[in-house]
């Protein structure tokens, strides 16, 4: 049987699970960014600008599991046990947080498993200092047309083609 590349399955989960295998080789730390919507599982007060930034080391979690539908684990958020639960497609980025390097994924807003196969491009994602999540400026620009710098604590995502 042939499959198109509309009906082949998905890279994505099995290029988060390289990245991270690569990073906790290298004893780096694994962060995956999130866009958040009502799909995610996440506490919502650690949530800024629609994202979140989740370290998903082995000392981070417990029962982590990176499958080809979700990301689920269970991590301490300010001291309290939480189930979190991230949908494949959900997921912006995968990188070390010591060097930045990772990988960069188009998140859409289509239903799940209706993202477009083929998209997924390697990314080299600058090193961030803060373990916080992503925070994002939620003040406007006086021109609607210039794009707000990134602040230093939040990754930036830079794509190579």
């Amino acid at each position: 049987m042939v499959m198109n590349a509309l009906e082949s399955p998905s890279t994505r989960p099995y290029l988060i699970r390289a990245m991270y295998e690569w990073c906790t080789d290298h004893s780096f730390t694994p962060y995956v960014a999130v866009k958040v919507d009502g799909s995610v599982q996440v506490p919502r007060e650690f949530v800024q600008g629609g994202e979140i930034v989740l370290n998903i080391s082995f000392d981070a979690t417990s029962s982590l599991q990176l499958g080809n539908e979700f990301i689920e684990f269970k991590a301490r958020f300010g001291g309290k046990p939480r189930d979190i639960m991230v949908p494949i497609n959900r997921v912006m980025a995968i990188y070390a947080r010591e060097n930045g390097q990772g990988m960069s994924f188009p998140v859409s807003d289509s239903p799940l498993g209706q993202t477009v196969v083929g998209m997924d491009k390697l990314a080299s994602v600058p090193a961030s200092t803060s373990s916080a999540p992503a925070s994002a400026s939620s003040s406007a620009s006086e021109q609607d047309d210039q794009p707000i710098p990134p602040t230093p604590t939040r990754p930036t995502l830079t794509r190579i083609k």
